[in-house]
């Protein structure tokens, strides 16, 4: 295995050099990909490489993987991203797609791979209908990612990586180096994410995000590393969502999800509210007199209805985000989640994003409800 390269005291190579002029033309060196090694791969092998891959070139059949196994701490923030998008794309009322690590790359005249990059995560504001999508994007031809997000973890994208999203136009790379310190990390390495944002084909360093307004890179660094979903990110979602929805003039009635769980609950609590009301407000109108004792017992059965209302509306929002990550919900998961009692929202989402199936989900929560 070829030595980690320390982006801090490596000595810049001649490759380096020409990869700020010209970083598609300049030979693939492992210092370059700090944290990774070369490995061969022929073309002929490369559309059936199912590895992860950095980079990987045609001329010399190149390939940069990173050196050291690190799924634990590098892949955690991309799928925190794709959790934390679909909450914003709740509140805009619109969907924002995810597609984790996807081959972005240049082709030849026969549609063969010149040269690709894999990133960590990469989002779309606007995804294109399912029957229009490749396992590719074409970096010359079709739409590029809103954001790429990229975890230095173990690795620097800043020495070349960097540089070919800046070649190659796309918009706004997030770089984040993560809480988690990794042991060989230089110490001038600091965690926090950086957000790259291209202007007349350059890259400059922003503190917000201009794909998601408002937006701040000390924000997404904290909802990307934090275990449970604070109140603080919770807000920022809420935000971030609601100011695009009011650019595209939509919201949360305009998600199907939002819409149906809202509904339920303004359905329910509205029934149960007027029925519990009139009970309640005949009982208490007897002693009291009969119209303030309505208008009491129709206030009191109005916020019992819109608690449970709530509640039923929590579960299907839990239910829908275990459906984004590919795990099915049976008929009773409400009424399962309900018998737990209350459970604080952050633990809700954290048990989201942890479990692997809805049995473990509820594990999880009833397993937070007893500490």
């Amino acid at each position: 295995m070829a030595p980690m390269v320390d982006p801090a005291h490596s000595p810049v190579s001649s490759s380096s050099r020409e990869a700020r002029t010209d970083p598609e033309a300049a030979p693939v060196d492992p210092a370059d990909f700090p944290g990774c090694r070369a490995i061969h791969i022929p073309r002929s092998e490369i559309e059936d490489y199912e590895g992860r891959l950095e980079y990987w070139e045609a001329r010399t059949e190149t390939a940069m993987v990173v050196c050291e196994a690190t799924t634990r701490f590098h892949e955690q923030p991309s799928h925190q991203l794709a959790g934390l998008t679909r909450l914003i794309a709740a509140s805009r009322g619109s969907l924002i797609q995810a597609y984790g690590t996807t081959a972005l790359g240049k082709f030849d005249d026969q549609g063969r791979f010149k040269a690709f990059m894999q990133a960590d995560q990469i989002l779309y504001l606007h995804p294109s209908p399912p029957e229009e999508l490749t396992p590719r994007v074409d970096v010359d031809r079709d739409d590029l990612p809103d954001v790429i997000l990229e975890v230095d973890y173990s690795t620097d994208v800043r020495v070349r990586k960097l540089p070919l999203y800046e070649a190659w136009g796309f918009p706004e790379v997030w770089v984040d180096v993560p809480d988690a310190r990794y042991p060989r990390r230089p110490r001038s390495r600091l965690s926090g994410l950086t957000i790259h944002l291209l202007e007349d084909g350059r890259f400059r360093e922003a503190r917000s995000s201009r794909a998601f307004p408002g937006w701040t890179a000390e924000e997404i660094h904290r909802a990307l590393n934090e275990h449970s979903t604070s109140g603080s990110t919770a807000a920022a979602l809420h935000r971030v969502g609601a100011a695009l929805g009011a650019t595209e003039g939509t919201g949360p009635d305009d998600d199907s999800w939002s819409r149906r769980h809202r509904d339920e609950g303004r359905n329910e609590g509205r029934v149960q509210g007027l029925e519990q009301g009139r009970v309640q407000g005949l009982e208490q109108g007897r002693v009291q007199g009969r119209m303030q004792g309505l208008e009491q017992g129709l206030e009191q059965g109005r916020m019992q209805g819109l608690e449970q209302g709530r509640a039923e509306a929590r579960a299907n929002t839990v239910a829908a985000l275990l459906e984004e990550r590919g795990i099915l919900t049976s008929m009773a998961f409400p009424a399962r989640l309900g018998e737990l009692g209350q459970i604080p929202e952050p633990d809700l989402i954290r048990a989201a994003l942890k479990c692997a199936s809805e049995t473990e989900f509820l594990e999880l929560c009833a397993r937070r409800r007893r500490s």
